[in-house]
């Protein structure tokens, strides 16, 4: 898979696909710009390399509204306050366009000038993006290569994937539009990689396996999806220690698990909204003994101050291990930016469902589109 590292940008349009889908408050006020901070580097370096800009992203799950006249769009859901923040994290202008294809949004794209950066409106303002349709993202393409443009005269832009969170969706932006396009990942998408596949070979940064265990740790809820990604974690991991939520479902639905003497949890108090001492004590011995932890999920509800101590200290106790951390998933990521420990973990993932995917071994649709991409 080519990564930005690889490809030329200098003079040209690049059609960035990003995750800019933040946590907002009812008057759309932005409440955790993780997402947005974690695409600088890529922006950043564009913008160094004289590339023209153009960034594009979705926002929540709205009701379609474009193109003009399809219904009222949400405001809260449009992009301005992320281009809002984006301009003040860069410190350049990054004007927002009121729609992603129309005719005056090609008109701005086609005056860009170098250096210059332009957000594209919510992209999943049209129906078209969510349901993969191949003329949206044919009209995306089209923003930056005019058919009058031939691929092999070098008349087209380049497009850069750097929405991990959203790689295992079936969107035109993310699994359609490497097709039409020179496609490349950017710097957030190549970490994303790197680190969870670092996970899944037991090795780290200098290629050698760890000698140590490794321990998975799974909180949250929907079984449904977590029994196949605790499944997967148990053929590599030696541990899996899961959240009282899960083991509570997984028992009420008499699901069964593959490697059940890898997988620990809470016998008792599975009703309790915290973790109880005896499992905190047990969680923490397999942790200690580790050399690399991936965790997704929080373990009791953080968004209590009561009852988030013990999510704590099993965030605590991962720190004081040293090994290889991984952690995802917007609870878990949100949770620990607010205890103010982010920074103490490996590496911090973009994306929950998205990295419960790729660690589970099913194939990513924005990854495999740039996999193939032969332009």
């Amino acid at each position: 898979m080519k990564t930005l590292r690889d490809t030329n940008v200098s003079n040209k349009k690049v059609l960035v696909r990003c995750d800019f889908n933040v946590p907002i408050n009812e008057t759309g006020e932005i409440l955790d710009d993780f997402r947005i901070t974690q695409a600088l580097p890529t922006i950043k370096y564009l913008i160094e390399k004289n590339a023209k800009v153009i960034l594009m992203s979705h926002l929540g799950e709205p009701e379609a509204c474009l193109p003009v006249g399809v219904g009222k769009c949400d405001e809260n859901l449009k992009l301005d306050n992320v281009a809002k923040k984006l301009s003040e994290l860069l410190g350049v202008v990054v004007l927002k366009l009121d729609d992603c294809i129309e005719e005056k949004v090609k008109e701005k794209v086609e005056n860009l000038k170098i250096g210059e950066v332009i957000l594209l409106e919510n992209l999943r303002f049209y129906k078209e993006e969510t349901e993969n349709n191949e003329n949206f993202a044919k009209e995306l393409s089209l923003l930056i290569c005019p058919t009058e443009a031939p691929q092999s005269e070098g008349g087209c832009g380049i497009y850069i994937n750097e929405a991990f969170s959203v790689c295992h969706r079936n969107n035109a932006s993310v699994s359609l539009l490497p097709n039409y396009l020179p496609a490349c990942a950017g710097f957030l998408l190549e970490k994303e990689i790197l680190n969870l596949n670092k996970v899944l070979g037991k090795s780290l940064s200098d290629g050698k396996e760890t000698t140590g265990p490794m321990t998975a740790i799974i909180g949250g809820k929907k079984v449904e999806t977590k029994s196949k990604f605790i499944n997967a974690m148990s053929e590599i991991a030696d541990f899996v220690l899961i959240g009282d939520l899960l083991e509570k479902e997984i028992i009420e639905k008499n699901i069964v698990l593959n490697y059940p003497e890898k997988v620990f949890s809470a016998k008792d108090h599975l009703e309790d909204p915290t973790i109880e001492k005896e499992t905190i004590r047990l969680f923490k011995e397999k942790i200690l003994q580790s050399k690399i932890i991936i965790w997704n999920g929080p373990l009791s509800k953080t968004e209590k101050p009561e009852y988030a101590q013990g999510t704590l200290e099993i965030a605590n106790a991962i720190i004081d291990s040293k090994a290889f951390s991984v952690v995802g998933g917007g609870e878990t990521v949100e949770f620990l930016r607010n205890q103010g420990i982010i920074d103490s973990f490996s590496h911090v993932s973009t994306g929950g469902g998205a990295m419960i995917a790729y660690l589970s071994g099913e194939v990513l649709p924005g990854i495999e589109a740039l996999k193939n991409s032969k332009l």
